[in-house]
Parts: C-alpha cells; sequence; structure tokens
C-alpha cells in the first residue's frame, strides 16, 4: 500500500471522530442551556462553534423576530382583564369600542351581539386586544361608553421564560449551523446521514421554539380585555291592591275593562246579528206561507170527500 493510500486511510477515522466529537459538544449544550446554565454549555463547545453561536446571537436573533434579553428593569408582562358596562345601546356602543381600540393599533379577535328582547335591550360582548402601551388611553376612551359596573386586570410576569427562550434558540441556531458545516464536509454516508438526521431534529426543535416565542411576543405586545356591553334590566312593577280602597279600585277598573271589552264585542257582533235577524225573518215569512198553503188545501179536501158516490148512505130516518 502506497504511503498516500495510507494517510487516506488514517485520515477517515480521525474525520469521524471529529464530526462525533463535534455532535456530542453540540448536544451537551443544548442540554445545559436548556437547564438555564448556558456558560457550561458553551464550555463544552470548541472554539470554532463558540464564535459562531456568538456572531448568531448578535444579528441572527433578528431574524425569526425573537425577543432579546431584557435589560434590567424591563419586564415583560402579559396583561389580561374583564371589563362589564351599562350603555343605552350595546350594539352602537360595541361599533364605537372597535374604533377606539383600531384607532389606536389593536384589533378585535372575538364578537358576539345578542338582540333586544322583552326584558333587556340585547348585549354585546368582544375580546379587546390593545398593545400594552396604549392600553390605559384605551380604557379610559372606553369609560366614556358608560357606566363602569367592573374592571380588573391582572398581569403575569413572563421575563425569565422570554429570557430562557431567546438564549435557546440562539444556541440551536448555532448548532444548526455548526451541523451544516460539517454536513457540507461530510464524505462518509453514514456520517451524512447521521448529520441530515441531527439537523432535521434540530430544525424541527427550532421552529418549535420560535412559534413559542412568537406567541409569547404577541401575548406580551397585545394585552387582552373582555368587554361586556348591557343595558339597564326593565323593571316590573307589581301593581297587585294590598287594601280594601285599591281593592275596590282594582275591581271597578277590572268592571269598567270588561264592559268596555263587551261593548266592543257587541259592536263587533251587531252588524252579524242584523243581518242574522233579517235572514231569519225571511225564513219565519217563508215557513208560515208554506204551513198556510198546507191547511188551505187540507180544508178544500175536506168537503169533495164527504159528498163522494162511493161512500155509503146512513140509515134512513124514520118518517122518510
Amino acid at each position: 500500500m502506497s504511503a498516500m493510500s495510507t494517510r487516506a486511510v488514517a485520515t477517515r477515522p480521525f474525520h469521524r471522530g471529529v464530526v462525533i466529537a463535534s455532535l456530542l459538544a453540540a448536544a451537551f449544550g443544548l442540554a445545559a442551556c436548556s437547564s438555564g446554565s448556558s456558560d457550561s454549555s458553551f464550555a463544552g463547545m470548541d472554539e470554532e462553534q463558540s464564535e459562531a453561536s456568538g456572531a448568531d446571537s448578535a444579528d441572527g436573533g433578528g431574524e425569526g423576530g425573537a425577543i432579546t434579553d431584557s435589560p434590567a428593569g424591563d419586564r415583560s408582562l402579559i396583561i389580561t382583564g374583564e371589563m362589564f358596562m351599562t350603555v343605552e345601546d350595546p350594539i352602537a356602543a360595541a361599533d364605537d369600542a372597535t374604533a377606539m381600540v383600531e384607532d389606536a393599533g389593536g384589533r378585535i379577535d372575538a364578537r358576539s351581539e345578542t338582540a333586544p328582547r322583552t326584558y333587556d335591550g340585547g348585549s354585546a360582548h368582544l375580546t379587546l386586544r390593545i398593545p400594552a402601551p396604549e392600553l390605559d388611553p384605551v380604557v379610559e376612551e372606553l369609560r366614556t361608553l358608560g357606566t363602569v359596573d367592573e374592571f380588573s386586570t391582572t398581569s403575569a410576569d413572563v421575563t425569565r421564560e422570554v429570557d430562557d427562550l431567546a438564549a435557546q434558540i440562539s444556541t440551536l441556531r448555532a448548532s444548526t449551523t455548526r451541523i451544516e458545516a460539517l454536513l457540507a464536509d461530510a464524505e462518509d454516508i453514514k456520517d451524512i446521514i447521521t448529520l441530515e438526521d441531527e439537523l432535521d431534529s434540530r430544525q424541527a426543535e427550532l421552529e418549535s421554539l420560535e412559534a413559542r416565542q412568537r406567541g409569547l411576543d404577541d401575548q406580551v405586545s397585545m394585552s387582552t380585555i373582555d368587554l361586556s356591553l348591557t343595558t339597564e334590566p326593565v323593571v316590573i312593577v307589581d301593581d297587585a291592591p294590598r287594601t280594601f280602597w285599591s281593592g275596590l279600585q282594582s275591581g271597578w277598573d277590572g268592571l269598567t275593562a270588561f264592559v268596555s271589552g263587551a261593548l266592543v264585542v257587541a259592536g263587533v257582533m251587531l252588524p252579524w246579528l242584523a243581518v242574522a235577524a233579517l235572514v231569519g225573518a225571511v225564513v219565519l215569512a217563508l215557513v208560515r206561507a208554506s204551513r198556510s198553503r198546507r191547511a188551505a188545501q187540507v180544508a178544500t179536501a175536506q168537503p169533495a170527500t164527504s159528498a163522494s158516490p162511493d161512500e155509503p148512505a146512513g140509515p134512513a130516518t124514520p118518517g122518510d
């Protein structure tokens, strides 16, 4: 075997060993970053990977809209709240609230309306997303829509989560870049397959972390207020009589109402009764005329029957 072949054979195991060592260093760095000790992860990586990570943190973090580490005193807060208001027209007030939020750069994530009913004038419910710096001015403007019955807000400090997520993404991007560089230099098929599998896994994890970061950034930058708009309920007065005089007045009112109703019914039925009476009179006249004709016919038929020749003669009287 020639000297060149011997050098090539000796170089391949060495190259594979470098690849495996780099993968182990990258995996160790990610595990250390996830537990909150970023310094230990970088200590386990070689000098070239540390430089790549520093460069990626400087200019690569902004590519995916990453949230940078919060400076001292600058906290990341998720603010949510509820506001219940009584207004004259809930639908019109909901339109006004929508315009106020959109003018401030916010949006409406949800809206529902209920039509007016017997006991109330309807209602409207909105989920407002308001830019965090504009929350107080928008709330003060919403108060002008009617009477505020209840208003409350809560805040959750997610500064640590934001910083940890940004650090994980930065480290994972650096590791992904390093694996891509190793993949470009790899020649052995086993090394290529191993690096491609590792790269796919890192990229999938990176996309998941970036999606979490975008959602967290939206919650921090846009406060959420659930607005409920209703009207004053209709009051039903109980006017039941409670004394003798009130009972007497109630009875009299009921009697007059009954008489008035009866007169109205009589007025409605009177034309029908007149027509019914006229028809009845005509029918009665026809019946009477028919009976009169029958009686006349019977009276005419009786003399003719008594003078009939077939009828035997009665007994002779003495002296005939």
